[in-house]
Order: structure tokens, then C-alpha cells, then sequence
């Protein structure tokens, strides 16, 4: 694509020189000899980058003109690059222009290498941070959708990653098959998990939640398959399981990686045929139901220790989605810990520093009791650093990020590891022991363009 420049100058002479000047670099350049005409030039055309003097009227060396010129230009587009055109005497005007959002200065006579460099250097900058919008506006498009077309029950994101989760999370929902959910503790498992129900083919029917690893041994099957009167000491009278209730809905079963072995070969029968017998009792009994299941634990070695059975694995584990921790979505905190403050209280600049800072070994759960305790401890309606308390949790890194040397690297290392996965920012983020997003914030920092290098 062809970048048009406008040049504002009443020298004729000077929009012919810079015509040629940038014509031999592939530019388009459109000229206007006074403000009026500049702006009707805006009006009219795009235009990538704006040179513009500061003085039109003769013996005029204010540079009022200039300033008037350039605050309009910011009216039409606060993002479009300006070059300020200045002599001696509108230096000072120039230099506040600049403070005040201007690109650069330049004076006359013009150094032509130097002129060119900089007006290259705006222009990749401008197309960075258009491409960039653009790209936010895809995804903010992306989130309308989702949110539009499916039930997210409340839930906070601002993170791709988590687009991506929850768009296959929906997806799957009108599946009938089992989904298993994996994820540290904290990070969310059982909310993707309601969000599935919610747009299961059983959204109206119960949705039965189930804690493995808060049920004793000795009592997993009765709570799931229930028991008869007098099946055991203490049951006076009958009870359904949780299969039972469930029926024509959804049972979560949380941490299912407590599950004894035991009681995970009847788990099984029933996935396979609906079937199940309450304790003490003979008869035989359907229920139809939604198996969703979630684990902080890698079911895949318990299944090579011995420890999971395999088959009942793969029952479960028919669609995997896999929760990520917070400190592996960043983008999440902020929004998270706004809601989490509730609408009459803001977080202060420091605090937000504070927050980002933070590693999250606790996840989002841990997000939440910092925010709590912040809302208990703030006098004010603003919640500050000190009240966050952060200072004194653990900053050890969580278990599921691995720190690397290329982690902390700069620029060099962030370019080096693109060129050497050809420009493919996951495979360069996998490298350098970052997140994507992760990644794009640092890219961003340094300046480093998104396009593929």
C-alpha cells in the first residue's frame, strides 16, 4: 500500500521539493499552501502523515498559525502523526506542540536522510498501532458474538486465551458427551463447567455439582449413587444419589481425581449404560445424565501409576479443555479485580502496578480474597497497594509456570526467538517461557512490531 504524506507550507517550492523527495521513496505526497486547504485536504483524502508549517502569513514568526493548524489536525485525528516545519523564532511553539502530541520538529532547511528516516519511522508506527486496533477490534467483535449467540453466565475475561476456551466450551456444550476440565485450583474449572450446562441440550434440567475430593471415602458411592433405608448405620430412611438427581440435567464432578478406585469401577458401569444400584438395594436404576468432570491433577500419570483407571480416563476425557492459570492470562486481572471491587470502588494507579506485579500462585480465587480484604481495609471508596497486602504473599512462581533466562530477556532475545520461529508468536512465546499475550505486551513495550518478522 501507497502511504500519502501532506505537505502544508505556503512555499509552493517546498511541496514540489518534497514531492520529489518522497516520490523516489514510493510515497504519494498531496500539498496545500495554507490551513484551510490542509483541512479540506483531511477532509477529503486519507492521509498517513502530515508536514506542516508553522507560519503562512508573510513576516509572521509567532507560530500561532502553526499551532492553530495542528490543534485542528488533532480534532479531526488525535492518532495522525504530525511533522512540525519550525524556524528559530517558533522553536518554543514547536517544542510544546510536541509535549502536546505533535511527532517531531523539524527546521528549515531540512536535512533530507534525516527527514525521510523519521517520516518512515512514524509511518511504521502508525501502521502498528492501526494494525493493532484493528486487531482489538476483531476481537472485541469476536466477544460481542460469543456473548450475543451464547450464555456466559457472568464471566470476566479480557484475555484471548480465554476467548478461545470459551468458544470451544460453547461449541461443545451442545454435545452430548462427557468434557473433562483441567486446570490449577482457582482458575475458574467450575465456571466453564456452568457455562457449559448453560447451553447444554439439558440447560433446563438440574445441574448437580459434586466435590470429590471433600467426600470421604466411605461415602463417594452412597453420595453418588445413593442408598437405601438401613444400607449402613445412620440411614433411617432412603436417598437418592446424585445420579438421581441429576437425571435429564448435568452432574459435575470436581476433583475427580480423588475418586477411589473402588467406586471408580461402578463410575464407569454407569457411563457406559446408565445403570446404578443404590447401596442396599438390588433393583436396578436409570438416569440420564451430562457428565462433566475437572481436576487440578495430571490424570494421565495417575492413570500410569496405577492410581486412575484408564478406561474410566477416557470415558471422562472425551473433550479435554484446559483452564489456564491467571498469571498465564494477565489481560484477565485488571477486569477480574474491578468486578471482584464491585462499581462504587476503583483501584488506584499503584495498586494496578501492584496486581499485574503479582505471579498468582492462587489464581483467580486468590484475586478475589485480595480484593475482598482491600474492600474491608480501605477507608475510601479507592483501593490502594498497601491495602492489598501483597507485599507480604509469596512471590515464588506458581507451580505451573516453568522460569527460564529468556523469560527475563529484553528486546534482542524477544526478536531473536521470532526470527527463529519464522515470525510465529506462539512457537517464539513457547520458547522464551512466556504466554502469548505475554509476549504481545512485550513486543508492544519494545516497540517490536506483530506482523510476522
Amino acid at each position: 500500500m501507497t502511504e500519502t504524506l501532506l505537505v502544508i507550507d505556503d512555499n509552493e517550492a517546498v511541496g514540489t521539493a518534497l514531492e520529489i523527495l518522497f516520490a523516489m521513496e514510493g510515497m504519494r505526497v498531496l500539498t496545500a499552501t495554507g490551513p484551510d486547504e490542509g483541512l479540506a485536504v483531511l477532509d477529503d483524502q486519507a492521509v498517513d502523515l502530515v508536514i506542516q508549517d508553522m507560519n503562512f502569513t508573510a513576516d509572521t514568526t509567532s507560530g500561532e498559525e502553526g499551532r492553530a493548524l495542528f490543534e485542528a489536525i488533532r480534532d479531526r485525528d488525535p492518532d495522525l502523526p504530525v511533522i512540525l516545519f519550525t524556524a528559530w523564532t517558533d522553536l518554543e511553539t514547536a517544542v510544546a506542540l510536541v509535549k502536546a502530541g505533535a511527532a517531531d520538529y523539524m527546521a528549515k532547511p531540512w536535512d533530507d536522510e534525516r527527514l525521510v528516516t523519521t517520516a518512515r519511522n512514524l509511518l511504521a508506527l502508525r501502521e502498528n498501532a492501526l494494525e493493532r486496533h484493528r486487531l482489538e477490534e476483531a476481537r472485541n467483535a469476536s466477544r460481542r458474538r460469543l456473548a450475543d449467540r451464547y450464555d456466559l453466565c457472568g464471566i470476566v475475561y479480557e484475555s484471548d486465551t480465554m476467548q478461545e476456551l470459551l468458544a470451544t466450551a460453547c461449541q461443545v456444550a451442545g454435545a452430548d458427551v462427557p468434557v473433562l476440565i483441567t486446570g490449577p485450583n482457582g482458575a475458574g474449572k467450575e465456571k466453564v463447567a456452568e457455562i457449559i450446562q448453560a447451553n447444554s441440550a439439558v440447560a433446563e434440567g438440574p445441574f448437580v455439582r459434586v466435590n470429590m475430593g471433600a467426600l470421604p471415602a466411605d461415602l463417594v458411592e452412597s453420595e453418588l449413587f445413593g442408598a437405601d433405608a438401613g444400607a449402613f448405620t445412620g440411614v433411617a430412611r432412603a436417598r437418592p444419589g446424585r445420579f438421581e438427581v441429576a437425571d435429564s440435567g448435568t452432574l459435575f464432578l470436581d476433583e475427580i481425581g480423588n475418586l477411589p478406585l473402588a467406586s471408580q469401577a461402578k463410575l464407569l458401569r454407569v457411563l457406559q449404560t446408565g445403570e446404578f444400584e443404590r447401596l442396599g438395594s438390588s433393583q436396578t436404576r436409570r438416569a440420564s445424565v451430562r457428565i462433566i468432570s475437572a481436576t487440578n491433577a495430571d490424570l494421565a500419570a495417575a492413570v500410569a501409576d496405577g492410581r486412575f483407571r484408564e478406561d474410566l480416563y477416557y470415558r471422562l476425557n472425551v473433550i479435554e479443555l484446559a483452564v489456564p492459570a491467571l498469571a498465564e492470562r494477565m489481560d484477565d486481572v485488571l477486569p477480574l479485580a474491578r468486578y471482584f471491587a464491585g462499581p462504587d470502588r476503583t483501584l488506584r494507579a499503584d495498586a494496578e502496578r501492584a496486581l499485574l506485579a503479582h505471579d498468582w500462585p492462587g489464581n483467580v480465587r486468590e484475586l478475589a480474597n485480595r480484593i475482598q480484604r482491600a474492600c474491608v481495609l480501605s477507608a475510601d471508596t479507592e483501593i490502594g497497594a498497601d491495602s492489598l497486602g501483597l507485599e507480604r504473599a509469596s512471590t515464588s512462581p506458581p507451580k505451573h509456570v516453568v522460569p527460564t533466562a529468556r523469560a527475563e530477556a529484553g528486546r534482542e532475545a524477544i526478536v531473536e526467538a521470532l526470527h527463529r520461529h519464522g515470525g510465529t508468536v506462539a512457537r517464539a512465546a513457547r520458547d522464551l517461557g512466556l504466554s502469548r499475550q505475554a509476549l504481545y505486551r512485550r513486543m508492544d513495550k519494545y516497540g517490536i512490531p506483530r506482523d510476522p518478522v
